[in-house]
């Protein structure tokens, strides 16, 4: 039912003038309504946060490490499938991790006092029927 709920909230939003910018046009030259301004006011407080995937035991996420000087920057370890790094706020990834000696990735974090130092724990830490275990802890350099 929430499902449905929500898919029938988005719909509304796509189709509903509240996506498009628009300018009211009359004699006092009222401000520009954007998108931003009427998501604002929109009453959104009955709607929770959820999963909605995967629901096969590939692609979860371990891990993610932010760069606190560049929050465009960013680090994603993934539990079955190694490290990418983004520089423009996750429109592009990265592969980092690929040639090393596993795949299977539990956590990433910035070093606190240069964040062009990289740790990685290997060997994931979610135990489920896909488990994969790890070969140590790497340090970039």
């Amino acid at each position: 039912m929430k499902q449905v709920i929500l898919f029938l909230l988005a719909t509304l939003i796509s189709f509903s003038p509240l996506h498009a910018q628009k300018k009211k046009k009359n004699k006092d030259k009222q401000e520009v309504t954007t998108v931003k301004e009427a998501l604002d006011t929109m009453k959104l407080g009955g709607l929770k946060w959820r999963n909605v995937g995967p629901a096969i035991t590939s692609g979860r996420i371990s891990d993610i490490a932010v760069n606190p000087d560049n929050p465009y920057e960013y680090y994603v370890a993934v539990s079955s499938g190694g490290v990418w790094k983004t520089t423009n706020n996750g429109l592009t990834y990265q592969p980092i991790f690929d040639s090393q000696g596993s795949y299977s990735i539990g956590c990433v974090t910035m070093d606190p006092n240069n964040s062009d130092v990289i740790w990685i724990g290997t060997g994931e830490n979610n135990n489920q029927r896909s488990v994969a275990y790890g070969d140590g802890i790497y340090k970039s350099e």
